[in-house]
């Protein structure tokens, strides 16, 4: 509230008091400037209401293209950033696809443009291709050009996955006739090098996918500069990878996704698993897992490698059990995380350094539970723990779960790809600013990588149970 001091007459010092003094003509004065003090009140009054309104009334960020989330408001880019996709040759895209389905006895394929890519976990390589090819596509924070001079970013869209699985292992052992996974990736990088665009800012501005835990394992120390798409951190050296260059992707779920409503009365099981049972690296703590939970009457856990049928049953045990096991394999993430989101069965994630997709609009806690390794091995530990979770609170897991369904789905407008474009192109920033750095640092000689920026998750929050 605004004080206003008293007003007084102000006499003339000239004249005496007594004879100069009119009191109608004073209280004529005393009138206007009150009128006056009261329009300046009401005035300053109303610029100040006016003031506070816009304040908290005014979007911070009025970009249409800004992203909400019912937890979050992000700030974007305010104009959609420019995209440039490389027209690579074809054996790094079709023709990828072309070897896969020669290798398992494919013939006479003509126009290789009319193949599809075979279904398997790291479909978002062709899901990312076949939006920038969309000449509908609309809304996305990334705009694909045609000019390369006009773009922000360049995309790489090498299928890096597929050619890694596209001459099959036979025996344990990669056939050495026909198709060649390292061959490719050492000629996709030699074009590059060529290309005046790569050579201009040293590929600090390209994006490539590489989801799987060992696609470009050949070529990464020639292409880490760049934004890399990946599904962890598993294989990759500090001086190759981070949280604060790259982007972190969903694997593509594998099984259908569950469209009933939330509840537990159709869903018999605590716990449900079914994987392969041993793995190399940090996956071991999966046969110590069978081994605890194997006897308990209400926990499904099963050996099984991938096949039309195990899907089936993963379907259907997904779909009838309360927690979904996501033990670490032979990297932290797998794809059996993005399963169980889509199936609304709460994820129980055991695995000290998973990182996740979207943890700036996705707050894991409220649709997983966490549980740190050590205090998973502990011999009825794990058992308790869920059976300890009320029905109530399961719902909530499952609602949240169905809130943030949608940024699991490639097929979903809405989705996994537009998520990918957004964080693609929040890295902008950085990119500029590791470029203007470059160009004025000298030579030096450094006994460690600088700058590495590596953000490790130390897992173990078990805050979600707790009310």
């Amino acid at each position: 509230m605004i004080n206003q001091r008293p007003i007084k007459p102000r006499l003339n010092p000239s004249s005496s008091s007594s004879s100069s003094f009119d009191p109608h003509k004073s209280d004529q004065t005393l009138t206007k400037m009150g009128r006056r003090s009261i329009f300046k009140l009401t005035l300053a009054t109303l610029l100040f209401i006016f003031a506070f309104y816009t304040l908290f009334h005014t979007p911070i960020h009025p970009n249409p293209h800004t992203h909400l989330h019912p937890q979050t408001t992000l700030q974007t880019p305010q104009q959609s950033v420019k995209i440039y996709m490389y027209n690579l040759p074809s054996r790094f895209t079709y023709g990828v696809i072309e070897s896969y389905e020669i290798s398992r006895g494919a013939k006479g394929i003509d126009d290789v443009t009319t193949l599809k890519y075979p279904g398997n976990q790291h479909a978002a390589e062709w899901h990312l291709f076949c939006d920038l090819n969309n000449t509908k596509r609309s809304g996305s924070d990334v705009t694909r050009v045609s000019d390369p001079g006009q773009a922000d970013l360049f995309y790489v869209p090498f299928f890096s996955s597929l050619s890694l699985v596209a001459n099959p292992v036979r025996n344990g052992v990669v056939p050495k006739e026909g198709y060649s996974d390292e061959e490719t990736q050492e000629e996709l990088v030699m074009w590059l090098e060529e290309q005046f665009y790569w050579k201009r800012n040293n590929g600090r501005d390209h994006v490539f996918i590489c989801q799987d835990p060992n696609a470009l394992y050949k070529v990464i120390d020639r292409v880490k500069n760049a934004v890399l798409l990946v599904s962890d951190f598993g294989r990759l050296g500090s001086d190759q990878a981070s949280l604060v260059k790259d982007v972190v992707l969903p694997y593509s779920h594998r099984i259908n996704a569950y469209k009933g409503d939330t509840g537990v009365e159709n869903r018999k099981w605590l716990m449900f698993f079914m994987g392969n049972r041993y793995r190399k690296e940090g996956g071991r703590i999966r046969d110590l897992l069978f081994q605890l939970l194997e006897d308990e009457n209400d926990v499904f856990i099963k050996h099984g490698s991938q096949s039309r049928e195990s899907r089936r049953m993963a379907t259907q045990g997904m779909h009838t059990s309360k927690f979904c096991l996501h033990p670490a394999g032979d990297t932290p993430s797998a794809c059996r995380l993005f399963d169980a989101i889509v199936s609304l069965c709460v994820p129980v994630i055991i695995s000290d350094y998973i990182e996740l997709p979207f943890e700036d609009v996705i707050d894991y806690r409220k649709i997983a539970v966490f549980v740190d390794t050590e205090s998973a091995l502990k011999p009825g530990y794990l058992a308790k723990l869920l059976r300890g979770v009320k029905k109530e609170r399961i719902l909530e897991f499952q609602t949240e779960l169905k809130k943030v369904q949608h940024y699991f789905e490639y097929d979903n407008p809405d989705g996994a790809v537009k998520e990918i474009w957004r964080q693609v192109s929040l890295k902008l920033p950085l990119i500029k600013l590791m470029i203007n750095r470059d160009k004025r640092i000298v030579q030096r000689q450094l006994s460690k990588p600088d700058c590495s920026c590596v953000c490790s998750n130390q897992t173990g929050i078990q805050s979600s149970l707790k009310r």
